[in-house]
This record gives C-alpha cells, sequence and structure tokens, in this order.
C-alpha cells in the first residue's frame, strides 16, 4: 500500500497535502482499499466551514456509507467535482485525481496533530493486528 512520505495522516484515514495556507484533503489508500468500490461521494460547499474532527462529506462503497472526517480546520474553497461526478476515482487515484476537498487552513499548529507517513503505516499495522 502506497503511503507519500510528504503527506500527513490521520487517525480516520484521511491525508492531509499542505501547500501554503491550502490543504488538499482524500483518503488514503488503506481506506479506498477497505471499503471496496465506491460508488457515490458526497462533499461539502464551497464556502462551508469545516471544524477539526468534524465530519465534512461521506463516501458509499458496495460495503458501507462511511462519514468523512476533517483533519483540520477551515473554510472550504475548493471541491473535486470530478470525484463526485465519477467517485471510482477515489479508488483509483486516492493521491492524486481521487482528492476531496481543498480547505484554507484557520490554525497551522493542527497540521502538528496529524501522523507522518512511517506513523500512519505503524498506526494501520496495529489495527490489522488487533
Amino acid at each position: 500500500m502506497e503511503h507519500p512520505a510528504e503527506l500527513k495522516y490521520s487517525k480516520t484515514h484521511e491525508w492531509v497535502r499542505l501547500e501554503g495556507n491550502l490543504a488538499t484533503i482524500g483518503i488514503t489508500d488503506y481506506a479506498q482499499s477497505e471499503l471496496g468500490d465506491i460508488v457515490y461521494c458526497d462533499l461539502p460547499d464551497i464556502g462551508r466551514t469545516i471544524h477539526a474532527e468534524e465530519v465534512f462529506g461521506s463516501v458509499e462503497s458496495v460495503k458501507a456509507v462511511t462519514d468523512l472526517y476533517s483533519p483540520l480546520t477551515g473554510d472550504v474553497t475548493e471541491v473535486n467535482e470530478e470525484a463526485i461526478d465519477s467517485p471510482e476515482i477515489i479508488n483509483e487515484e486516492p493521491y492524486s485525481s481521487g482528492w476531496m476537498i481543498i480547505v484554507k487552513l484557520e490554525d497551522p499548529s493542527e497540521m502538528d496533530a496529524l501522523m507522518s507517513a512511517e506513523e500512519y503505516e505503524e498506526f494501520i499495522e496495529n489495527l490489522t493486528q488487533a
């Protein structure tokens, strides 16, 4: 499974790519593989303020409907329409074309609570052994 080193990760299996004060958020390769084929994606409206650990949307797969939790606080500046129109892209390219939202970060210190790729891989390993 792939977990790019330049990203940060949450315990709810979202990833964050920070560029300046803009954070791109999506779900991890591990999350999409556990969900199976994603058939529907519900994302927030542009302009909505989301808060760390708050549900900002959901994905529906052939197995279940799963809430998406924001790892950060900020205003949604962009939504990936392609993920809404063709949700299978989340399975195919979770770290590139399958991103979900871009948020204008309110508090950069929230990034400190997220895991590195190495920490996230250890976290997953502990989950699968439990």
